[in-house]
């Protein structure tokens, strides 16, 4: 019987190790908080304005052209970096400025406390500028919850799906991907994470199957009870 405990307490110490040998790599928008609501139909509208000013569009045709960019590049940035020379801290301070961003941030009430309570180590991922992310975090009251920020100037800007992007942030912070759980809600994001053999985790109200995760769910605040299945 006391052979039997024992080896319980090891299987437990063994799984305590292996929970806290964990990186977490979390998006920000649309994982972390609800950016749909109101913070993208503002962006989208501030990155059309500014097209249309600096490459002289309609707005239909300034829509076309984001869309087309987003598709293809993963961001609307590089696409105007790409072929139309934008500076893109410009574009990043003229786009992403919301003086009532308090108001606009919608996330679980238990996103802190869940964050605290997750084992291993986290850092944020994100393809947003620096200063909306700062901002976002100081709001939610997480920062100190992260032990590494990456920005798309961090990622000298190569965006998420773009594998450089993802090797840059495993060169730098020494990381195996085979310890990394990707939690996301972009398909896309995910299917470069899952080929660099990390975990996923898709944050998605979706119906449909997505062969690229591991587990879904419908908010972040539940993922500590899928965590066996990781």
């Amino acid at each position: 019987m006391p052979h039997g405990r024992y080896d319980n307490h090891g299987e437990i110490t063994e799984r305590s190790r292996r929970l806290a040998k964990i990186i977490w790599l979390f998006d920000l928008d649309n994982t972390l908080h609800d950016a749909s609501a109101h913070i993208f139909p503002q962006l989208g509208s501030a990155m059309k304005a500014y097209m249309c000013e600096h490459l002289n569009l309609d707005d239909a045709s300034a829509t076309q052209l984001r869309q087309h960019y987003w598709s293809r590049y993963g961001a609307t940035l590089i696409g105007l970096m790409r072929h139309h020379d934008i500076d893109p801290d410009h574009f990043l301070r003229q786009t992403h400025h919301f003086p009532e961003l308090d108001r606009m941030v919608v996330a679980p009430p238990a996103l802190k406390a869940m964050l605290k309570r997750l084992p291993g180590r986290k850092i944020l991922f994100s393809n947003a500028p620096r200063h909306y992310i700062d901002a976002i975090l100081d709001i939610l009251g997480i920062r100190r919850c992260f032990s590494a920020i990456y920005s798309i100037e961090r990622l000298r800007y190569r965006p998420k799906p773009a594998r450089s992007g993802f090797l840059h942030l495993l060169r730098r912070e020494k990381l195996d991907p085979r310890q990394c759980i990707m939690v996301e809600d972009s398909r896309e994001n995910l299917r470069t994470a899952r080929k660099l053999r990390m975990k996923t985790v898709w944050v998605s109200t979706s119906t449909r199957h997505n062969p690229d995760a591991d587990v879904q769910i419908r908010s972040v605040a539940l993922l500590p009870e899928r965590l066996g299945q990781l």
